[in-house]
């Protein structure tokens, strides 16, 4: 092979080269975009799988189903139990022998009809009981709105816990505001939790977006995340006016008017921001 051939050569195979170079460059972007909303969903179905498995509503439906079978069982047991005694008394000898078998059986049936009762009445007591509400989904590690809504799920519990308090007989707030505020947080939390599941989507679409897009969607994402914040913010706020209640109610003096107060804030905060996740769905 002549010179000007070899270099030829040479030329089209580093032309080659660097276009396979170009195109695993390619290949290992698109891998590592598309591993990590896949990793996400793994992640979440399986965190979805596991809180499924220790939701108290779903421990409180294992106990109802768990008294149930139990209940069923030995009432079947005490029946076939008590057949049994009936029949070995009834074919008894002139010895004691058969009625002393037939009655010991049937004392075993009584047990088997007493523990039928208490499973029957335990069954019954857990369905009046009624099931709780089921905890939320947190979203997967890598997203903007976990934090958030870890610390809403922290935030609810606790405003729970002090509303339960200011409810109670000894206290003298009125129960028409404790219900306010018991509502108003019900209603910012869920509309946290639509700005949450917007933030998700808009952290999918930029992971999966071609890179000149992406600057536009990492804002939204941004003004999505502070959206969340300023929302926790007020529901903190109607948590250190309950607080504050509760620390107040033992001097008898509480301001009851900024519980009232911190809920018409929160209200109008929650009523914000749906009207504002209406007005970007539309």
């Amino acid at each position: 092979m002549d010179r000007p051939r070899r270099a030829e050569f040479a030329e089209l195979r580093q032309l080659v080269e660097r276009q396979l170079r170009g195109v695993d460059r390619q290949i290992r972007g698109v891998d590592r975009h598309i591993r990590g909303p896949i990793a996400d969903h793994v992640r979440a179905q399986l965190e979805t799988h596991l809180g499924r498995w220790t939701d108290p509503a779903v421990k409180l439906e294992r106990r109802r189903k768990r008294a149930e079978t139990v209940m069923w069982l030995f009432l079947f047991l005490g029946l076939l139990l008590g057949v049994v005694a009936t029949v070995l008394i009834v074919t008894a000898g002139p010895g004691a022998a058969g009625i002393l078998q037939g009655a010991t059986t049937g004392v075993v049936a009584l047990g088997a009809f007493v523990v039928a009762g208490k499973s029957g009445a335990k069954m019954r007591a857990l369905k009046r009981t009624p099931l709780p509400e089921p905890a939320a989904t947190l979203p997967p590690t890598r997203s903007l709105a976990r934090e958030p809504m870890q610390r809403l799920a922290d935030a609810e519990r606790a405003l729970a816990e002090l509303l339960r308090q200011l409810g109670s007989p000894r206290s003298n707030v009125p129960p028409d505001t404790v219900q306010h505020a018991r509502d108003t947080g019900a209603e910012a939390a869920a509309a946290l939790r639509e700005v949450a599941a917007q933030l998700q989507s808009v952290e999918r679409a930029r992971d999966l977006a071609p890179s000149q897009d992406r600057a536009a969607l990492e804002d939204g994402v941004r003004m999505l995340r502070d959206q969340l914040d300023q929302g926790l913010d007020g529901y903190g706020g109607l948590i250190a006016a309950a607080g504050r209640l509760v620390a107040a109610s033992s001097t008898g003096g509480p301001d009851k008017q900024a519980l009232t107060d911190a809920s018409d804030r929160l209200h109008g905060l929650a009523m914000a921001l749906k009207d504002l996740f209406g007005d970007q769905q539309r």
